[in-house]
């Protein structure tokens, strides 16, 4: 079983070490890195890197492809070597997933088209451009073969999930003691509904360190924009200068 995790510049790291974490204690699990070549991929700190081991040209036909999400989801979603790659290798797959704003670019893929989707709760609005229907209160949300997750730590939850699915229920609950996944966090502000004024602004300023830096709020602008002249042409896709 072929499981291709996409990086890309500027990818919140948690978001896929955690599934990648779980799926790999699968049976014949075989992981694979990719990107548009074999290297290093910076994540959001600008000091993390982790190797992308294959291209898309050398994975043509994965059993599943997972996405995570990152300030840098915005300037993937714009990327057409990533995008084109993602639709032709679905139909081929058994399970398609995101986590965090990886749903995003599964949306401008076109993979999400009339489906419900979730993702961090910053981005929820952000999955509309796409005419998705975003769901906040699910950490999970299975659209058939496409399985979207909510922020960050979501992944984990999102790895034993799939996990039980591919390899049965007694296998995800022993990936689930291995890595002693057991949450008890001292704090219960880990979702939006729960946490005060003061912690939403908290984390919103801690958000924008990354997604207000100039390449990425240029690419949530450029996106934008680009969604927006494609409705109002009320065609395909739109070459936007």
């Amino acid at each position: 079983m072929q499981i291709a995790i996409v990086l890309y510049p500027s990818f919140t790291a948690l978001d896929f070490i955690g599934p990648y974490e779980v799926l790999r204690n699968l049976p014949d699990a075989e992981v694979r890195f990719v990107w548009h070549e074999p290297g290093p991929v910076t994540a959001d700190s600008g000091v993390l890197m982790v190797g992308a081991t294959h291209s898309f040209d050398e994975t043509p036909s994965p059993d599943v492809v997972l996405v995570p999400g990152g300030p840098g989801t915005m300037a993937a979603a714009r990327d057409e070597k990533a995008l084109d790659w993602l639709r032709q290798v679905y139909p081929g797959t058994t399970w398609t997933v995101s986590v965090c704003t990886g749903s995003v670019l599964l949306a401008a893929a076109g993979l999400l088209d009339g489906k419900r989707a979730t993702s961090h709760w910053s981005a929820l609005s952000a999955l509309k451009m796409f005419g998705v229907t975003p769901v906040s209160d699910q950490r999970i949300v299975r659209e058939g073969n496409v399985v979207t997750a909510a922020g960050v730590s979501a992944g984990i939850d999102l790895g034993i999930w799939l996990a039980g699915q591919i390899g049965g229920e007694a296998k995800a609950k022993a990936i689930q003691l291995l890595i002693e996944y057991d949450p008890q966090p001292p704090f219960d502000s880990g979702h939006a509904s729960k946490a005060s004024a003061t912690t939403k602004a908290g984390a919103t300023a801690l958000l924008s360190r990354d997604v207000m830096k100039p390449e990425p709020l240029k690419a949530t602008v450029a996106l934008a924009w680009e969604q927006g002249l494609r409705k109002l042409r009320g065609r395909g896709n739109v070459a936007v200068q």
